[in-house]
């Protein structure tokens, strides 16, 4: 029995990347495995690697991280005070990671809490003008980065990629709903 290749199987044309090089190394010693979700999942996770070790330039000039910059810009696009845990759900990070950001962030002056007055253990966030301002100036220069790094694909499929991107995220975090349910 021989194994189904996946979409962009080593042969079609495609350039070769370092996946399709791992994915030929495995068909060479297992030609029984079907080795097309490797194709798909291997390939969004280097590229997230990639992505994380460019360290975004924009974000970097400011002195921010990606999750300092993800979790001021969820307080900046939501427009209203969050908490911690709210914090966490909308940037998909720890309490601890977030706890320890927001103490770095308040101490540069770019987020402010305010105790909750029915339950002290209660934080209350919201950006300061500082924090608004820098948000603001540099999210045009992130997006502007992030266009130049997809330039290499046409508006078409930019989109293309959005769209079955987008139904896979929304199929993976229905299903890890069911699991945790």
């Amino acid at each position: 029995m021989t194994a189904t290749r996946g979409p962009a199987a080593a042969g079609d044309g495609a350039r070769r990347d370092t996946v399709a090089t791992v994915v030929g190394q495995w068909q060479a010693v297992r030609p029984d495995l079907d080795t097309g979700p490797m194709e798909i999942i291997g390939r969004v996770n280097r590229c997230a690697a990639l992505l994380q070790q460019a360290e975004d330039a924009p974000l970097r000039r400011a002195g921010l991280s990606r999750p300092e910059f993800d979790l001021l810009g969820a307080l900046r696009r939501t427009g209203h005070e969050l908490t911690p845990g709210d914090l966490a759900r909308e940037t998909f990070s720890s309490g601890a990671a977030v706890t320890k950001r927001l103490k770095q962030l308040t101490e540069r002056g770019l987020v402010e809490r305010r105790g909750d007055t029915r339950d002290r253990r209660v934080a209350h966030l919201r950006l300061t003008d500082a924090g608004r301002d820098l948000v603001d100036a540099v999210l045009p220069e992130q997006l502007a980065y992030e266009r130049a790094v997809l330039s290499a694909l046409d508006r078409d499929r930019q989109g293309e990629l959005a769209g079955l991107l987008g139904e896979l995220l929304s199929r993976l975090e229905g299903h890890m709903r069911t699991v945790r349910a």
